[in-house]
């Protein structure tokens, strides 16, 4: 939930303390967020993962991802990992990838886990579902020294099952933009455990749904207990 910063208070993230008490009670394993907004809400007994880098969408280049908060900073705030995005195939790819190897080194000499986001966005990426860009892109964060990557899913089981190969370190999907039905959201993280995927880390599908209670606790069944589409479907409050 770290959108508060790339698009501001958007519907889901106005009310932050409620948010997360909602999700908590969902069964969620941890949260991404940014330092200020994890010093203000309590994350109990979930996991708690400090996102280090930033840019707005109102920004000349928002694929340019920034640093703002140091793995110290994460540390003191309680941080059981720290988090970084980088987009491969910016203009910025050189300073991005600089600021990763430099995170890494700094997250391990501290003992904290780094999930790195990496996502190939930019002029020379024709399409950010490609299984050979997603290889690419995985194999990356994981080479500079992820020890999770976060990355798209390429849109189907058979293609991302390379991927999540190609990748030696726990492979986890991103949620992506505001989807039109449950069951697409629930088909792509079964199809993507099916695969091999260690999990996933969803915003938006999440905190922007109807009922993002029982939308959490649906992907939490599938991703913990291998519930199918249709019983994971059925703990959703409401029609869509």
């Amino acid at each position: 939930m770290d959108h508060g910063v790339t698009l501001g208070p958007v519907q889901g993230l106005q009310d932050m303390h409620r948010t997360v008490s909602n999700l908590l009670e969902a069964g969620i394993d941890a949260f991404v967020l940014h330092k200020g907004i994890a010093k203000a809400v309590n994350t109990a007994n979930a996991g708690l993962i400090v996102h280090v880098s930033a840019s707005t969408k109102y920004a000349p280049d928002p694929n340019r991802k920034v640093r703002v908060c140091s793995v110290p900073e994460a540390l003191r705030l309680g941080a059981d990992a720290v988090s970084v995005h980088i987009n491969m195939g910016a203009p910025s790819e050189t300073e991005m990838l600089t600021k990763l190897g430099d995170i890494a080194d700094e997250s391990h000499a501290h003992g904290l886990p780094l999930l790195a986001m990496m996502y190939p966005r930019g002029p020379s990426i024709q399409n950010e579902h490609d299984k050979n860009v997603l290889a690419h892109v995985a194999r990356l964060g994981a080479e500079l020294g992820a020890d999770i990557v976060k990355t798209n899913y390429t849109g189907e089981s058979e293609s991302f099952r390379e991927v999540v190969a190609s990748c030696p370190v726990p492979l986890i999907i991103a949620g992506g933009p505001k989807a039109e039905t449950d069951r697409e959201v629930l088909q792509m993280v079964y199809d993507a455990n099916a695969a091999g995927c260690a999990g996933l880390s969803i915003g938006r599908n999440v905190f922007q749904h109807r009922d993002p209670k029982g939308m959490a606790r649906a992907l939490v069944a599938i991703a913990h207990d291998n519930a199918t589409v249709d019983d994971a479907l059925s703990m959703i409050g409401g029609k869509k």
